[in-house]
């Protein structure tokens, strides 16, 4: 490492292809850029891609705004291993196969060629890079650089992988008799059903190209010198104190624009609509925004019971329906004539920025998929949460919203969905006297998560600590 106490901190910074890890990956390198940092921003070429088809107007650098508002961030592009039209959402396994045995070598060879290109100028320190990627503490020791892992997830989410040796040993996972009982010897953890555990903690199978991937992440994340967690302190305490004493593990979140719906960097893979004028039109608080995110799918029987449920509440809605939602081939999943019946008091788009519809006076609730940032966003937002997890983290994020924090409900209690339970759901949530629970619990954590902001707050004192302690690690 270099020697000088005034040497600018350059980082290369790969976030994991898909959206949701994208999107606080781009506000993490901004903050950090704002902070005094050289980002080196690597986006797959697919990603990149596709953002640039939806957004046509951001040309070849995604990070041009960026760079104009003074933040020192070069941006370029590294091939996945598959080509950029390839639909990685219809054959999730051979894209997570892809990025565990090929997309490695790409990056290591891009890595190599920004450190020997920045020797004489902006000297590379650094390496940030996703958890879940697998070679990050092989690459960074190889070109002799610290680094720094980013956990885009929750705390709780992060421990229960960290300890999966723990659970192993304790017969609650990968093993012949699954112990059903709840788990209650993980550090930090409260006990836990295992029904609340990633989906992924719950497979039968743990052989899966998934599960190799997580396996092997957190071999190396052990490796790293830093994690970044897009969590609050507060909220999670009690699991992020027992992290501090095993490696340096900083709660930094949650990581929103300066101007909460306004990103300087495109990061949609989808053109977004914008229906600000419609929302406009409706009461405050009356309408349900519905989506389930960019990735998961949702079986057709479970998308029609949801949308007879919808229809039978008689609220006002917002619904995002992806294409590809059912899959690639069903591009019409809803029931015949759902869209003409409800056409007086329901919109049905494609995309959207979200933190803009979540932000509107009109939304008064959010049935989720409860991914990461949409929990954020919304309890940001100080809208409460109608829970359909999903696939992978959705399950534990699921706890988190319902049994600990309460800014939530569950859309069917684990039993299968039905149109007539949807439609109470629904109506309990969004009504002015029974939602009202959930409202005065959602600004409170709001208020929780403002705070860490502020200039003396937790988050805003835990990057300011990162910097001082990779600064010191530079040195050595």
């Amino acid at each position: 490492m270099a020697e000088s106490d005034n040497l600018k901190p350059h980082a290369i910074f790969i976030p994991y292809p898909l959206q949701g890890h994208v999107i606080p990956s781009v506000e993490l390198a901004i903050k950090l850029a704002s902070r005094g940092f050289k980002i080196t921003f690597v986006n797959t070429q697919s990603i990149h891609h596709h953002t640039s088809k939806a957004q046509p107007k951001t040309g070849g650098n995604l990070f041009a705004a960026a760079r104009e508002a003074g933040q020192d961030i070069d941006y370029t592009t590294v091939s996945d291993g598959l080509p950029v039209e390839f639909d990685r959402s219809l054959n999730h396994d051979q894209f997570m196969a892809s990025l565990l045995h090929v997309f490695s070598a790409h990056v290591d060879e891009l890595v190599g060629k920004l450190v020997k290109s920045s020797v004489n100028t902006a000297p590379v320190t650094c390496l940030i890079a996703d958890t879940f990627f697998v070679w990050p503490g092989k690459v960074a020791k190889k070109y002799d650089l610290l680094y720094v892992s980013f956990w885009t997830e929750p705390a709780l989410v992060y421990s229960l992988y960290f300890h999966v040796d723990l659970l192993r040993k304790n017969g609650h996972f990968a093993c012949h008799d699954v112990r059903e009982d709840d788990i209650n010897y993980i550090p930090g953890v409260k006990s836990i059903d295992p029904s609340d555990m990633m989906s992924y903690l719950q497979d039968a199978n743990v052989t899966t190209v998934c599960h190799q991937i997580i396996f092997n992440a957190f071999k190396d994340v052990r490796e790293s010198h830093y994690v970044l967690c897009n969590t609050v302190e507060e909220i999670e305490s009690e699991t992020i104190t027992p992290l501090h004493a095993k490696i340096p593990f900083y709660a930094i979140g949650p990581l929103f624009p300066n101007r909460f719906n306004k990103s300087i960097v495109a990061t949609s893979l989808w053109s977004e609509s914008d229906r600000s004028q419609w929302l406009n039109t409706k009461p405050q608080g009356s309408v349900l925004y519905v989506s389930f995110g960019s990735y998961a799918h949702v079986s057709k029987r479970d998308l029609i019971e949801i949308a007879d449920g919808l229809e039978l509440s008689k609220v006002n809605f917002v619904w995002v329906l992806r294409p590809d939602i059912v899959s690639s081939e069903d591009t019409d999943p809803l029931p015949s004539g759902f869209k003409e019946r409800t056409s007086d008091r329901g919109i049905i788009i494609q995309w959207c920025c979200q933190k803009s519809v979540l932000a509107h006076p009109a939304i008064g609730g959010f049935l989720t998929h409860c991914g990461w940032n949409s929990t954020l966003e919304s309890i940001w937002c100080s809208v409460p949460l109608l829970c359909f997890p999903l696939l992978t983290d959705q399950f534990t994020n699921r706890k988190l919203i319902v049994d600990d924090w309460k800014v939530g409900t569950n859309l069917c209690d684990w039993k299968v969905v039905k149109k007539e339970v949807v439609s109470n759901k629904i109506n309990h949530l969004m009504d002015v006297k029974s939602g009202d629970e959930f409202r005065k619990a959602v600004a409170k954590v709001r208020k929780t998560m403002e705070n860490a902001l502020k200039p003396n707050g937790s988050s805003e004192q835990n990057i300011d600590t990162f910097i001082k302690d990779l600064k010191a690690g530079m040195r050595k």
